[in-house]
């Protein structure tokens, strides 16, 4: 009998289900759920109005991706629900929310319904930076030695300054909440009844580590007495390692998704982590970008370092037997379609209509004709914080050279050069600091539908650049992992190796670095690493002062 697995990817817009032959890696049907409430960031349901930095999400929005999408893949594909060995989930992260012992969200309580601090905190909520701010200081006064697996800095998108705001703020609402936890834990909680935290996440996002556990009580006291015992408080659930069983699909799930009572659940993971056996990688020294609205790269090593700027490392936090390191940028497809939301002439429309093309593909032909260095600008790519290697989200983003005769298309190309000095940036600072990074891989949306940004890409980097095979790599990683999950007696797999290499798919086509793009980008990054370290290092502040005053007036 033929095997299947069900991945589904919780995005930052929206979910995505993709069913796959546990065989062959074959996609047989997705689906996508766009969350009805989508970003808050302005207001919560009831009109609550939110601050400056705030961003927060409905967690009936991710129960409704499971039973709309769920549903359809079945449908579409034909597939019997007796023939789904498993479903494997993952989230964008740090996503975290306070919840009941129940399970039930502190957001769906009456009392709780117009206390920000009581929806979820997605991970691009940015209004814990002074909690950050104060929790780095205060761990390197301590000498914490943990600090320096998250490249010497806590972000404020990470746990800990999250939990904090809401105990600062809200008090009531900290004491209510039985449990503080990812919404990727309590995705995988509501299809099967059992309460986990992944070690993914707790790891790269909770200052979890395998052999250290967690900070000392007296490291949260001194954050603030009411943190002592938050641990033991707040998170007394066991830990699940990826690929385990967390359990099987409740009554309640199977009801509402068509699947059957008991399919194997896996342990949740994080959107970008699971994507790598999606691309079939499975060795130190390869580093795969995740590239859609942020950027999230992922690298497998076989030692412990520590990287400045780094979002941190984790013993097994990808695969097992390796170190996985994490970085990232803050935005990256969100760059460009700002861009084009709200800078492009009227008759740029006008002509991408008359000629019958899409307003993003209009724009990149133009760019495209540009030669490395012609239009002479050069942008910082912070429109939404440095995350790596400065992690500050203070930071906003700049553009320079501009005069009466720059063009659209010529900031168009700006910006996305700039995500790639920012990717080279990166890749630098690990090399510097003895992990290497020999290969280079791409997936998400960016990656699948822009030759020009991946051309650019690899010039800038100087390496080659494989693209995934799949358009669903989070998804289809996550479809991997329920395989495993599952394990070789129910038709799937008992190592993640072997699901990646059944499973994976990568595109035979392969970016190449131009010589003399690249000749020419190596003289543009020595500018743009200037630029870097003046507004990112201290040397001139005047991104956070503006924005400060900016916090002031608003």
């Amino acid at each position: 009998m033929a095997a299947y697995t069900i991945g589904v990817d919780f995005g930052t817009l929206s979910g995505r289900a993709v069913l796959v032959n546990v065989k062959t890696g074959e996609e047989l049907a997705d689906s996508v759920f766009d969350y009805p409430h989508a970003v808050m960031d302005r207001e919560l349901p009831d009109g609550t109005k939110l601050g400056v930095d705030w961003a927060l999400q409905h967690p009936q929005d991710y129960l409704d991706v499971f039973y709309h999408t769920i549903p359809e893949v079945l449908k579409k594909s034909g597939v019997s629900p007796s023939e789904v060995a498993g479903i494997g989930i993952d989230f964008t992260a740090c996503t975290f929310m306070p919840v009941k012992a129940d399970g039930t969200p502190l957001c769906f309580l009456k009392e709780f319904q117009s206390d920000p601090n009581a929806w979820v905190k997605l991970w691009k909520h940015h209004a814990a930076q002074d909690k950050a701010n104060r929790l780095n200081e205060i761990a390197h006064a301590r000498g914490e030695k943990w600090i320096e697996r998250y490249g010497g800095k806590i972000s404020s998108e990470w746990e800990v300054p999250k939990v904090w705001q809401v105990l600062e703020e809200s008090p009531a609402a900290y004491d209510a909440t039985d449990c503080f936890m990812e919404a990727a834990d309590w995705v995988v909680w509501a299809l099967c009844g059992k309460l986990t935290r992944n070690t993914c996440t707790a790891g790269y996002k909770g200052i979890w580590h395998k052999q250290d556990s967690y900070p000392s009580k007296d490291f949260y006291k001194a954050l603030d007495p009411r943190l002592e015992n938050y641990v033991e408080e707040k998170l007394s659930y066991p830990l699940a390692e990826l690929g385990s069983r967390v359990g099987g699909l409740t009554a309640e799930m199977a009801a509402r998704t068509g699947l059957l009572e008991g399919t194997a659940v896996a342990a949740a993971n994080v959107d970008a982590h699971v994507t790598v056996p999606a691309v079939k990688i499975e060795h130190a020294g390869a580093m795969l970008a995740i590239m859609g609205t942020s950027t999230c790269h992922i690298l497998l090593g076989t030692e412990e370092h520590t990287v400045p700027g780094m979002c941190g490392v984790v013993e097994g936090g990808v695969y097992p037997g390796f170190y996985g390191y994490e970085a990232g940028q803050s935005c990256v497809g969100d760059h460009f379609a700002w861009f084009i939301d709200n800078c492009l002439p009227a008759s740029y429309y006008e002509e991408a209509k008359k000629e019958g093309k899409n307003i993003h593909v209009f724009l990149r032909e133009k760019a495209e004709t540009l030669e490395v260095g012609e239009s002479g600008l050069l942008a910082l790519d912070w429109w939404n914080g440095n995350r790596s290697v400065l992690v500050d989200v203070d930071l906003t983003g700049m553009m320079l050279g501009m005069t009466l005769q720059t063009k659209p298309e010529e900031i168009y190309r700006a910006l996305i050069e700039a995500t790639a000095f920012g990717t080279r940036k990166i890749i630098e600072t690990f090399r510097e600091n003895g992990v290497p990074v020999e290969e280079f891989y791409a997936s998400g949306g960016i990656s699948q539908k822009d030759p020009m940004t991946m051309q650019i890409y690899a010039d800038v980097i100087n390496l080659p650049i494989r693209i995934a095979g799949s358009k669903q790599g989070p998804a289809l990683g996550s479809a991997i992992f329920a395989a495993v999950a599952a394990g070789s007696e129910n038709g799937g797999y008992d190592d993640v190796f072997s699901a990646a290499r059944a499973m994976g798919k990568l595109r035979d086509q392969i970016y190449l670095p131009i010589p003399a793009n690249v000749a020419a980008y190596d003289k543009l990054y020595a500018e743009y690493s200037a630029l870097h370290d003046y507004f990112g290092r201290g040397a001139n502040d005047v991104m956070k002062r503006l924005k400060a005053l900016k916090k002031t007036v608003k």
